[in-house]
Parts: C-alpha cells; structure tokens; sequence
C-alpha cells in the first residue's frame, strides 16, 4: 500500500479516535468537573490523568487511596505509577458502576496493551479486599471479549487475502476497513453475548458477502468473481443513475447463497446456520442502519459515526484500532520477534504428507461442530425404530409424554437462548435444541441396549417414565451441544451472582441449563458418567467439560437451598438406614464404577422394600447386585428391616470424598510440606464436617470448609499459617474463584469474606471438636480414600502399548478422520481395513514393535515370565499391573496388538508377492 495512502488511513483512524473522545463528554456524564485545587495533596501527573479520563472528584480521591494502598504491596517496587493509577482509576470507576472512560481510553493514557493491562489489575489483588468479585468478572469478561475478537481478526485478514487482490491506492484496504467497522457494528447490535464466537463469525460471513457482491468485481479473486450468483446484475455503481427504471431489474436477493456457500465452505462453516443469522439478525440489522438507500457500499464516516456511539456507550476497546496494529491491541513487539525466532515446523512428514494446519480458536471451534453434527447426521429428531421398540414394550407407553415434554422445553429453551444471546436468535435457539434432541435419543437409546444386556429385560417402564430422568439426559445432551459451539465454559467459575447488571441473563456457562429446565444439581449429576459411557463419540474436551460439571455439582451447586441432597441425608441420618452418608471402612476402597443411571434415579427404593447396603458390614468390600428397574430385590434372611439405602447418595458421597481429599492434598503440598503429619489430621476434621456437619454446605462451596479447616487445625497444633497464605495459594489451584473467598454465606442473606466465615460460623459449631485436636485423646483418623483412575475413558485418544514408548493403538472414531487430523504427528498412524500406502511402512512398523522394551517383547512371544516392571501400567480395562501378576494372561491390548502384527505380517507378504509377480 502507498505511504500516502497509509497517512490517509492513520489520518482518518485519528479523526475518528478525536470525535470519539470529544464526545464521551457529552455521552459520558458526570455530576460534578474535577476541581484540581481539592487534588493538591496528589501527584500533579495524577490529577492531570485523571481530569484527561474525565473522572469525578469523588473517583479521584478513591482511586489515590487505593493506589497508596497496593503501592508498597507489590512485588516490583519499580512498576510504573501511572500504569498504577490507571489500573486503580479501572477498579474504582468499575466497583462505583459511574461512566467515565472507555477501556481504550485509559490503555492509550497509560500506554500500554490490553493483556498487560489485565494481568496488572489482578496484581492489584494482594489481600482479601482490594479488588472486589465485581471487578474481577469485569476483568474477566474484559479478557474474553478481547481474546474472541483478535481470534476474529486474525481470521478475517486471513479470509481477505483469499477475497480480494492487491489494488492500486490500497482501495481493497478501505473495502476491509469498512467491512471490519460494519462487522464490529453489526456484533454489538445483534448479540447480547459479546464472547460468542461462533455466532459472532458467521455474523463475520454475513458482512463479507455483503460486500464482495457490492463491491467492485475487479477487486475480488477468481474463486469470488465466479461464485457471485449471475441472478444478481453486477452494475451496481448505476443504480443511483438509473433510479427510475429500478422496476426493470430483479430485485437484489436478501442473501447471494451460492456465494455464502462458498464462504461457508471456505472457512469450514456450517452454511445452513449462516443463512440462518443472515436472514434473522444480520438482515434486521441492515434494516436499522441509517444508511442511504442503494445497492452500493456504506460509506466508512457513517459507520464509523455509528460505531463511536455504540463503543462510548458500551466504556469497551476500540475494536477497530486492530486495523492499525495498535499497541493497545497486540503484544509488544519483542515478543513478537522472539515467536519468530522459533524454528518452524516441517509441513511435510518424511512420506510427504502434509501436516494439518494450527488450530486456532475458529479452526477448532469449526472442527468441533463439524464433528458434533456429523456424529448426528443419521440421528432424526423423532425417537428410532428400536427406541420406539422400547416405548411399546413398557407397561405405560412413555411416547406421548416424551414428544410433549420436548416441544415445552424446546419452547422454553429457544426463548432464554434468545434473551441471552440475542433478541433475534430465537431460531438459532430452535437449531441448538434440536441437535440436543438428537442426542438425546441417541444416548438414550444406547443406555437401555446396555442395561437390557446387562439385566437381560425389556421392559424399562418405570425408568422411561420418570421425567426428571428424561429432563436430566436432555439437558446433559444440550449442555454437551452449548458446549462444542463454545456457549458454555467455566471462565468465570460458575458464579453467576455478584457481578452487577443482567451478567446472568447473557453467561450461558454451566449451570444455566439446569435453571432453563427446572431442574435440580443433583438430579443432573446422576446421568452424566452414564451419559459419556453411552456415547464413544464424545470428544475429549468435552468429555473433560462434564466432568467439570460433575466436580461444580459437588463442590457447591448440589449444596444449594432447595436442593433434594439435604432431605436425602436428612433421610439417611435420622431414618436409620446408616450412621453416616459414606462408611469409614469403604473410603480405602476403589471406587467402583459400575453404577448406571437407572440404579441413581430409581433410587431410594420406596420404603418397605428394604435391601442390602451396597457395603454390607459383614462383607465391606462386596457390592449387591442392584435389582432390575422393574424389580425390588428380596429380603436377605434372618436380616433385620431396615430403611433403604440410597445409591444415588452413596455413589455421591464417594465420589466427594475423593474430590475433596484431592484438593486437599494438593493444598497441604503448597503450605505443609514440611508438617506432613497434618494433612490426614486436616482431612479428618474436614471429612467429619461433611459428614456430620453437612449444614454448613448449604449455599456454600466446599474448598470453603477445606481452607477452614486447614486453618483451624494449624491453629490448634501451633502451626503458624495465616489465612492470607492459605488464600494467597488457594488461588493457584486449578478451577478456583475468587468468589469462593469474597464471598462467603455468613447469615441469610449476608455476605462476608472466609476469615468471617471461619470466626462466625465454622468455628462456633466446631470448636468443640476442633479441640479434641490438641487434648491428649485426639479423635481417630479418618482413613485416606483411595483415587482411582478418572471413570471417563477416552476411546478416541491413542493408547501407548505398555512396555514400548513408540507404538499407539487407537480405534478409528470416523472414516471422516483421516489420518492426516490424528496425532501424534511424530508417529506412523495406521488404519486397519483402509489403504495403507507404501509397502515400506510395514518393515517401520515391525522396527518399532521389534524396539518395544524386553518384557513387553516376551509377552508378544509367549515366553518366560516377564519381570516386574518399575512403574504401572494398565490394560485396556484400566487394571494395575504393577506386580506382574496377570502376566501369564494375554490382555484385551496384547491380543490385539498380536492380531494386528499377523496382520501386518500377511499383507506385506501379499504386497511382496504381487510386486514379484509385476
């Protein structure tokens, strides 16, 4: 491009960044002008900052103190003060909710990018109170909203090499520029959810085909010049001139569809979607511009008019200063030069396949629905041949109530999508709820063939017409649909509350499907290891996203007021089905899987129908066969009645068990490695409280206990650990808030911090027992749970054969995944069944199963009795090997890897063969 025309470009950017700010103090209100004469007590460079930002009196003064605050807290002494002050002047105005400065505004005063900025304010957080949970989500959705939009600009500038060619005076470049502005216009208009990515690029799609069929045809590449529908009349420039004869003419189409298609295609987009947001929310976005009526291209000082508006309004960044490579916007430049330093990997293999290319944030959102809707191509929306065969086969055919609870919570769940995202999304709703109910149906229908197996029967009447059954699978399915289309995430930790504003209605994190369907934590917390069992088709992430879901559920959602978990132990406790939620003894046993979702919503057993407790104290490690659905399991004799025990519970119970030791354990690593004899004495305590204690549960979150009694124990054994270092390392663990430290349940209705929380209530109804801790008779240690392997196995990822680090075995997902997608990259990928290429790669194969480690070779030879290895392994079905003692029996893996070495052996044969008789 010109340098002229670049002066041109960064002339007009600053034009518009001027009348951006000369109007924010029109827009921006203030109640009072800053007096610099009640500042003199501050830093004049401060004050002068501060009147630049427009900010009243009343910011300034809380602004200054707060930075008086952190100013000696921090770690580097010499960090910028005026960085400083704009990250304190963020916090105060951000707390006060009072307009005053956009985000681009003070990242231009204090020089400096938004990642820098983000990371600074957080920094600001050196004890319990400086930065409020209000300001963090803030900080949070700030970072989201930045992430999704430079993911969207590094796609759009990729996607308009391909649109457009190199023109004299950079004209394709205004084209960009004017696209890019209508883009950013049309996304905060249209959506509600600022993060969305996926809808915010289709809306991407939707501006660029508007301006490739308006703008001029000899700006654009072949590929675009052909796919312009020849419906549409190119002359567009005449259509000023001839206003007319407009009649003459067809009317242009509201959307070019063969050159949405090939967008679509391009970009590996879902076409069928885009013309959905096109017709909806891009077409009624197009009908509010204020723009001249033509057929030609907006004018960029009318969009850029329009954008200030909304920008100022929204105090958000200046998403056009990408087009500028802004230093507000992008990393420094060093870091940018040590990237390329980086040596580049080879895009060829050594047999000269290519590599896939990088998967940045659109590719792999692309990838993930493309795979999500694959799976479900076959998939109706109405219930299958053998699913219907189950209906009918129930006592009380469930169809009629199936297909009218789908249609009110379809409607349902349509309308929240909307008011979320979107007031025009009401059909993209319709189209997520849709895909969920076909998964639905799938699952659903590969849970009763495996309990039909397993129970050899066929009528599953009672199950099929349990409705919290049928909601909870549903919305386990749509949670799963949210989720792949990037809908649903924990970026902000679960929490919903305390963020200020409508934050709730427009964050469709997890759980907010259970509040669309009504339904309760702990009822959808019994389908979902059920659910990822049924569908091997799952990926990774998500199969990750669930039980994500599983460990929020226990650590604080199922504890919710309401919730049917406290009338269940309630039950437990004083029915006299047990003494405790989970028996001591069975906390060092492994922790069986082998509980499906008709065990956990068929459970408790209506009383009366008494049955033997999973861990029976006569046999603790045994575990009772559970009856069919349809069936209640006989009285053992001479076994006294009693009341039944609930599966669903147990099963719970166990599994928070684990949970809660794990991250207890990982806790003590951080602060009491040197005081090792503490952690099962803390676990004890902490245990006993949920168990005993399970109140102090209720609208609270579990790493609350953890810390609490952490704290207390420190205490009472003479350990110096202040809650600040508890909290201080708290916050390095994985999948914390800061909420759970902020923002603690006191009394009804009140809030406080943890160190409240621990004077005023955890202490007061424990401190009996956390004295037993230092008497001479301290209580017994609760034994230590065992943990397992995670129960979510992933038959997608590659499996290393034990005994050799270079042969993977993987069973092939989908004929769509060629092995071109699959990793790792670094090794020979084979499918069995499918071509396989040069013959050569047969002798790779035999030299990478002929270098596997020696006993994994005598396994394969039927040898000697291998030696016990150093380290486990498993077996496919996930069981130690640790003392080599199932090494006289082949596993399921070796047998295959037998198999397929015969395998290979023949089919080199054979291709030697052929190539000699050539």
């Amino acid at each position: 491009m010109p340098p002229k025309r670049r002066s041109a470009g960064t002339s007009q950017n600053k034009q518009t960044k001027n009348t951006a700010e000369k109007s924010s103090s029109s827009d921006i209100k203030q109640s009072t002008e800053l007096s610099v004469k009640m500042h003199r007590d501050k830093d004049a460079d401060y004050v002068s900052l501060c009147k630049s930002l427009h900010v009243s009196d009343t910011v300034c003064d809380r602004a200054w103190k707060m930075y008086k605050t952190v100013q000696e807290s921090l770690d580097e002494p010499s960090e910028n003060q005026k960085r400083l002050w704009g990250a304190c002047l963020f916090v105060v105005v951000t707390d006060m909710d009072v307009a005053s400065f956009t985000i681009t505004q003070v990242l231009k005063a204090v020089s400096m990018n938004v990642k820098q900025f983000v990371v600074l304010v957080r920094k600001l957080d050196v004890n319990l109170d400086t930065i409020s949970t209000k300001v963090n989500s803030a900080l949070t959705r700030l970072e989201n909203k930045y992430d999704v939009s430079l993911a969207l600009y590094q796609r759009f500038e990729k996607t308009c090499k391909r649109i457009f060619v190199l023109a004299p005076e950079g004209k394709e470049r205004e084209i960009m520029r004017s696209c890019w502005t209508m883009f950013l216009l049309a996304k905060g208009r249209a959506l509600q959810m600022k993060d969305d990515l996926v809808i915010s690029f289709q809306l991407l799609l939707c501006t660029l085909e508007l301006f490739i069929k308006r703008g001029p045809p000899d700006l654009l590449q072949p590929l675009y010049q052909s796919a312009i529908s020849k419906v549409q009349s190119p002359v567009t420039r005449t259509s000023r001139r001839n206003h007319n004869n407009a009649k003459a003419r067809p009317p242009e189409p509201e959307v070019d569809v063969r050159l949405l298609e090939t967008l679509c295609k391009e970009n590996e987009c879902n076409a069928d979607e885009v013309k959905n947001v096109y017709q909806t929310s891009f077409s009624a976005f197009l009908d509010s511009l204020d723009l001249p009526k033509s057929s030609g291209l907006p004018q960029v000082n009318s969009l850029n008019q329009q954008y200030d508006e909304h920008y100022l309004k929204s105090r958000d960044i200046d998403g056009r200063l990408f087009l500028d490579n802004d230093e507000t916007m992008f990393e420094p430049k060093v870091e940018t030069v040590q990237m390329e330093r980086t040596p580049k990997k080879n895009l060829l293999d050594e047999d000269g396949v290519a590599s896939p290319p990088p998967q940045t944030p659109i590719r792999a959102a692309m990838t993930s629905i493309q795979q999500l809707r694959g799976d479900l191509t076959s998939r109706g929306d109405q219930p299958s041949t053998n699913l219907a065969t189950y209906f009918k086969n129930c006592t009380v055919d469930p169809t009629q109530d199936v297909l009218k609870r789908l249609e009110t919570l379809g409607q349902t769940f349509s309308h929240r999508f909307a008011k979320a995202v979107g007031p025009r999304c009401i059909t993209l709703g319709k189209q997520r709820f849709t895909l969920g109910v076909k998964l639905y149906y799938k699952v659903m229908e590969a849970m009763l063939k495996s309990e039909e197996k397993r129970l050899s029967v066929q009528n599953f009447s009672k199950l099929l017409n349990d409705s919290t059954f049928h909601t909870s699978l549903l919305a386990c399915a749509l949670e799963v649909v949210m989720a792949t289309y990037g809908e649903s995430s924990f970026k902000t930790g679960g929490y919903n509350h305390g963020c200020g504003g409508d934050l709730a209605e427009t964050d469709l994190c997890f759980p907010w499907i259970l509040d669309v369907l009504n339904l309760t934590a702990f009822d959808f917390y019994k389908v979902i290891e059920s659910f990822i069992k049924a569908d091997p088709t799952l990926s990774k992430d998500i199969v990750k996203h669930l039980e994500t879901c599983e460990n929020l559920i226990m650590e604080r959602i199922a504890w919710r007021t309401n919730s049917p978990l406290f009338e269940l132990l309630k039950q437990e406790h004083e029915g006299g089905a047990m003494e405790q939620a989970e028996t001591a003894a069975s906390f060092n046993q492994l922790l069986q899987h082998n509980h499906t979702a008709a065990d956990l919503y068929l459970s408790p057993v209506r009383p009366g129908l008494g049955i033997l407790p999973p861990d029976s104290p006569a046999n603790p490690g045994s575990q009772a066969a559970p009856p069919p659905p349809n069936q209640s399991a006989p009285q053992p004799a001479g076994q006294n009645t009693q009341h039944p025990r609930s599966n669903s519970l147990s099963l719970f119970y166990k599994k928070l068990y684990r949970l809660a030791y794990i991250r207890l354990k990982m806790l003590c690593s951080y602060l009491l490695s040197s005081h090792p004899e503490l952690e099962p004495i803390i676990w004890t305590l902490f245990q006993h409280t949920l168990q005993q204690e399970y109140e102090l549960m209720r609208d609270r979150h579990l790493d609350q206990l953890m810390m609490s009694a952490m704290y207390a124990i420190c205490k009472v054994k003479s350990v110096d650990l202040r809650f600040k270092t508890i909290v201080s390392s708290y916050k390095n663990m994985p999948n914390t808030s800061q909420e759970t430290f902020k923002h603690v349940l006191i009394t009804e209705g009140h809030y406080d911090s943890i160190i409240v929380f621990y004077n005023q209530v955890f202490m007061q109804r424990l401190k009996t027992n956390i004295l037993q801790y230092a008497s001479q008779r301290p209580p017994t240690l609760s034994p230590i749970p065992q943990i397992p392997r995670s129960p979510y196995k992933f038959p997608s990822s590659p499996l290393r054969v034990p005994g050799s680090n270079n042969v993977y075995i993987s069973p092939m997902k989908s004929p769509r995944m060629s092995p071109g997608i699959m990793t790792p990259r670094s090794r020979m990928l084979v499918s069995i069944g499918e071509s396989f290429g040069q013959s050569n790669r047969f002798q790779k194969i035999n030299q990478m199963v002929n270098s596997g480690e020696r006993p994994f070779k005598r396994t394969l030879d039927m040898g000697g009795t291998p030696k016990p290895l150093k380290r486990l392994r498993f077996d496919v079905d996930g069981q130690d090997e640790a003392d080599g003692s199932k090494s006289g029996r082949d596993s399921t893996l070796m047998k295959r890897l037998t198999e397929m070495n015969s395998t290979c052996s023949r089919m080199k044969e054979d291709a030697e063969s052929r190539k000699e008789k050539q």
